[in-house]
């Protein structure tokens, strides 16, 4: 893949067709960047193998979607701007997200590839990621219905999806008849969870809903545990993967429930090509594939769809024909509407090191 320093304008030819894909290769987030980066260069082959997009090579320009959301946008304006990429994809956080819709609106089409909290409007902007409408409130009904979930804590970092998602979890659990007791919000970045742990123990929940990115979660999961509360308090994730497992160990996984639209045990027929494909491709040394590397291969797979059914990469074009676009991924059919993927999304429990599919939501 090409250089990453955002000093140096990656080389490119005529036939090229490059492609900004923002993935996090530092901070909390840092965890996912090896898989987002070996799923990317499996996804890129595909699509070369098929013709590229519209005829043109696609050629990947990894972006740190790790560094200040500032720098991130700086770093892709000037990309866009020189012409040095012609769209942009990738899993990160949504303040990334925030910060780059308007340095590409009007400009490049962008396709954001991680769940979050919805609302995304942007003109050219297309969202293949799961949102709480289709992940979340289903995954409470469900433990609702199934477990006699009656008693919930939210955890979360302090920033824009998990502050989101909040909003709609009050609602939610109104809804379900659920008592949502208590609500605590941290830096990205938490390594010590004694205060939360404090506050969970005394508000005496059922299930705690985890929304913590990567390393956070890893750290969050090892302290609930030593506390000894995986014993007696479930906990639901919609952000938890095959590398935060092997990260927080299998003794402090237990109890621990996960809904998502990719888990790597999924038997799709498409999700066992990608895992072949994966495997021929990097060998049994490769990083953990899992829902946010695979998200970064659906990005590409719908920028080349829209491009394909548009006959053009203008993000206006795109935008006009995005209703009429659909293709199957890894995680079975995917429709666009209104500019995002709707998608099959399941609910699985963490079985040591991964996971085992319940039940599709």
């Amino acid at each position: 893949m090409d250089c990453r320093c955002p000093t140096h304008e990656p080389s490119r030819t005529d036939a090229d067709f490059p492609v900004g894909v923002v993935i996090p290769l530092r901070g909390p987030a840092g965890i996912f960047g090896p898989s987002c980066e070996a799923v990317t260069e499996v996804a890129v082959a595909e699509v070369n193998a098929d013709g590229g997009v519209l005829g043109r090579a696609v050629r990947p320009v990894v972006i740190d979607g790790g560094a200040p959301p500032s720098e991130v946008a700086a770093t892709v304006s000037s990309l866009v701007r020189s012409g040095a990429i012609h769209a942009v994809t990738g899993w990160h956080i949504s303040q990334v997200r925030q910060h780059l819709v308007p340095v590409v609106t009007g400009h490049v089409p962008y396709v954001y590839t991680s769940l979050y909290e919805g609302g995304e409007s942007a003109n050219g902007v297309f969202c293949s990621g799961e949102t709480p409408p289709d992940q979340i409130a289903p995954a409470l009904r469900w433990m609702r219905a199934e477990l006699g979930m009656r008693r919930i804590f939210l955890v979360g970092d302090d920033y824009v999806w998990p502050r989101g998602t909040a909003r709609a979890v009050r609602s939610y659990a109104q809804r379900l008849g659920v008592r949502l007791v208590g609500e605590s919000f941290v830096p990205l970045g938490t390594h010590d969870f004694r205060s939360v742990l404090t506050r969970i123990s005394r508000s005496r929940p059922d299930t705690v809903l985890m929304l913590l990115v990567g390393q956070d979660a890893v750290h969050f999961n090892r302290e609930f545990a030593a506390w000894g509360l995986h014993d007696s308090i479930r906990r639901l994730s919609p952000l938890m993967e095959e590398n935060m497992l092997l990260g927080s160990g299998p003794e402090s996984t237990s109890g621990l429930f996960v809904a998502a639209a990719y888990f790597r045990s999924l038997a799709t027929a498409s999700a066992m090509d990608l895992t072949s494909a994966y495997a021929r491709m990097h060998g049994p040394t490769a990083p953990a594939l899992n829902n946010m590397a695979e998200s970064c291969f659906e990005g590409i797979m719908a920028l080349s769809a829209l491009a394909r059914r548009a006959g053009t990469i203008q993000a206006e074009r795109l935008a006009a024909v995005g209703d009429q676009v659909g293709y199957d991924g890894p995680r079975g059919t995917m429709q666009i509407s209104r500019a995002h993927v709707r998608q099959p999304v399941y609910l699985a429990n963490a079985e040591g090191t991964s996971f085992d599919i319940i039940t599709r939501l």
